[in-house]
């Protein structure tokens, strides 16, 4: 079936845990725009930062430009992404745009820093909470999905270079200190928005190769209780010793960041030669992921 012939899930919607992941999200967003950022013309990268940049142009509401600007995207997302994310992200646009209208919030500080840390943070976790109750609060990373499609750039580049000519934008309106300022919330933003959206435990896929194998093996299984994946190969071929290679298993498994420094200081016990690196896993499901036992 066609994702823009699915139905919509209205239990998806109107589930509780969804409900209160959307309005808690939206409550970090308000106090973060109305608390630090508007009043001291400080901006967000996407929608949120061009409705910011608008606002302090232009005068004209700030909870109605962004609710329009953000609209369009939302048939953009319906084709991409279905009805239900559709209405979701509609229901979290219009929340966040009676919060801005309708609820008042005095300035916490005018500490150029403090508004750049804090409200970054504050609005990264409000937007990575709408992520996880299946909706967005900005509009710009579907655009960056459908340009991603077209011309190959993944979304973070795509969302880069939006940014960028947002932030010369602020520069040339509110001045390049301001629009300094601006960046390092947006980065702020940007990792907060990382740690909820993919949580702190995002996964990792630890690759091992090692003359020791068969121990690492055994101790992955059997004291982290993780699965792993053997895949056939080579080693060898070093500069000085190009024709001289043996048969290898090359190790796999998916870690979390807050397993992974213990499980390669065990690795490096069994063997401190033991070639290791890393790959982060955008979503993994299935299979052993989460150790529940006991050590």
């Amino acid at each position: 079936m066609n994702i823009d012939q699915q139905p919509i899930d209205w239990k998806e919607i109107f589930h509780p845990k969804n409900i209160v992941l959307n309005l808690v999200g939206v409550a970090f967003i308000t106090l973060a725009l109305k608390g630090f950022m508007i009043p001291n013309k400080f901006l967000d990268g996407g929608i949120i930062g061009i409705s910011i940049l608008i606002h302090e142009i232009t005068h004209l509401p700030f909870g109605i430009l962004v609710l329009g600007l953000n609209i369009p995207f939302l048939f953009l997302g319906k084709a991409l992404l279905g009805k239900t994310f559709a209405i979701q992200s509609l229901i979290t646009f219009l929340l966040i745009a009676a919060s801005m209208t309708f609820i008042n919030i005095d300035a916490v500080t005018t500490d150029r820093l403090l508004i750049a840390i804090f409200g970054g943070c504050l609005i990264g976790i409000g937007m990575g909470l709408c992520i996880r109750s299946g909706s967005t609060a900005d509009g710009v990373e579907i655009l960056a999905l459908l340009t991603t499609r077209k011309i190959g750039l993944n979304v973070s580049e795509v969302i880069f270079a939006m940014n960028t000519l947002l932030f010369l934008a602020a520069a040339w309106s509110f001045g390049i200190v301001t629009a300094l300022y601006s960046i390092v919330t947006y980065f702020s933003a940007i990792k907060s928005l990382d740690y909820i959206a993919h949580g702190l435990e995002q996964y990792i896929s630890l690759n091992i190769i090692s003359s020791k194998s068969e121990a690492i093996k055994t101790l992955i299984v059997k004291k982290f209780g993780k699965g792993i994946t053997i895949i056939k190969g080579e080693r060898g071929y070093l500069p000085d010793t190009f024709d001289i290679k043996t048969d290898c298993d090359i190790i796999v498994t998916v870690v979390t960041r807050l397993e992974l420094l213990r499980i390669k200081d065990e690795i490096k016990k069994v063997d401190p030669h033991a070639f290791m690196f890393i790959q982060y896993i955008k979503e993994a499901s299935g299979g052993i992921l989460r150790n529940k036992q006991k050590h």
